[in-house]
């Protein structure tokens, strides 16, 4: 755990710059591999990737964000899936619930939601309980229309105290149960103290850190997705 706290502590600084280098797109957009890639058999699945800098791709290419690196797992399992990169850099979980309704009206009504919300909330000191309404309203907005739900937790920093990590951990597990969402219980493992899958932040992805990431995910959101 003290390399974790190594690791998470310099997560904020390097975040809160993240979402500050442009304005906010008015939608999100289609993957590109959505375009680039032949059509699997089988039923057609949308899948809403919404989050932070860990799904806008953050110092990658877009074709390299881990939300067009996903669909193309997918693809290759033959399921015939779009997953849309919803991603915003800098969005903590206020963020993610005031733009989920906008998010959900672009296009049809989305099969699954992948959601990767909650470190900048740690990283910023925001409230706890502040944060876990925030995913309990997400997540029970999702439920009520009935999609989907698979959960990308995150661990908080150990520098952050005991107390506080062991409330802010608790927040995911505690609320994909509540409403019956899958939950990744920490997104960044396959890539965690592996420096050469890092960008020089040690925190986000490289390119092959993002193909780990999809490979350590993609059974759970495999499996996630609606049946038949």
């Amino acid at each position: 755990m003290r390399a974790l706290g190594g690791m998470l502590a310099v997560f904020a600084p390097v975040l809160m710059l993240a979402g500050c280098g442009g304005d906010k797109a008015p939608a999100p957009a289609p993957s590109a591999s959505a375009t680039t890639a032949p059509a699997p058999q089988g039923p057609a699945v949308r899948v809403i990737a919404l989050g932070d800098s860990l799904f806008a791709g953050y110092g990658l290419r877009p074709e390299q964000a881990y939300p067009v690196r996903l669909e193309a797992a997918l693809r290759a399992r033959g399921i015939n899936a779009q997953v849309v990169n919803a991603g915003v850099s800098g969005d903590t979980t206020q963020d993610g619930r005031a733009r989920l309704d906008f998010t959900l009206a672009q296009g049809t009504p989305p099969d699954l939601v992948v959601i990767s919300l909650g470190g900048n909330d740690m990283l910023r000191g925001l409230p706890l309980p502040q944060t876990k309404d925030n995913l309990d309203a997400i997540l029970a907005e999702l439920e009520k229309r009935k999609i989907r739900t698979v959960v990308m937790g995150m661990l908080a920093a150990p520098n952050m105290g005991p107390d506080y990590a062991r409330e802010f951990n608790a927040i995911f597990p505690a609320v994909a149960a509540r409403h019956h969402a899958v939950l990744e219980p920490f997104f960044l493992k396959a890539i965690f103290n592996q420096p050469a899958l890092q960008l020089p932040d040690h925190i986000h992805p490289t390119d092959k850190g993002v193909e780990a990431m999809v490979s350590a995910t993609v059974d759970k959101v495999a499996g996630a997705l609606p049946k038949g």
